[in-house]
């Protein structure tokens, strides 16, 4: 792999950490999941549905703030790592990834059964921020790393069919939850595996 490139600064490493927690944001889904009542699916029903603060027909989310606590901590550690990394992402991904993470803050401050029409437009840019940004930042690696650059490009285009899947089969669809899932998990992986990059990067020229 070539090596013209310069070793990332204090403030990207910070923000590759960053980006490489990110993927704990699983967790808080399995954890709010799992103490729902009245029935829950990761495949049928949507990530919002977790953050519902009201029940309605015998379902209730008694951790929605969990969730919703998730939006907004995850969306900013993705905004502050994007920031950070600057340098390293390029001003266009990194512009497209801060408009995610300010996107996520703002879902979680918007829970679906208090507002939808707010929620979903808080909601939008994320879908379709995330995976053009994977792909940008895909094409700027396509020479300096090239089989990263591949990884982020397949993962952008993944994520871009989750996202407008779940677009067209709206929440109600019958694999909403797994299509919102697929536009949404694999970002934190792709991202968490650049951020892993830099920080070999680093360790390597004893930063």
């Amino acid at each position: 792999m070539p090596t013209d490139q310069a070793p990332p600064d204090r403030a990207a490493r910070w923000g590759a950490l960053a980006l490489m927690a990110r993927p704990a944001y699983i967790v808080t889904e399995l954890i709010t999941a799992a103490a729902t009542t009245g029935g829950y699916s990761f495949v049928a029903d949507s990530v919002s549905k977790l953050g519902e603060v009201g029940s309605s027909d015998g379902y209730a989310s008694p951790r929605h703030e969990v969730m919703n606590g998730s939006f907004v901590g995850f969306g900013v550690l993705l905004a502050g790592g994007a920031w950070l990394s600057n340098r390293e992402l390029g001003p266009w991904v990194t512009g497209l990834l801060v408009v995610s993470g300010v996107s996520s803050v703002a879902t979680g401050l918007a829970p679906l059964d208090r507002d939808a029409t707010l929620h979903a437009i808080a909601a939008t840019p994320l879908f379709v921020a995330q995976p053009l940004a994977l792909m940008g930042l895909g094409h700027r690696l396509r020479h300096r790393q090239p089989r990263l650059a591949q990884a982020l490009l397949a993962t952008g285009v993944v994520t871009a069919a989750g996202a407008v899947g779940f677009v067209l089969t709206g929440e109600d669809g019958a694999a909403a939850g797994a299509l919102e899932r697929l536009a949404l998990w694999p970002v934190l992986f792709g991202l968490a595996g650049w951020a892993w990059s830099q920080r070999r990067a680093g360790f390597r020229d004893g930063r």
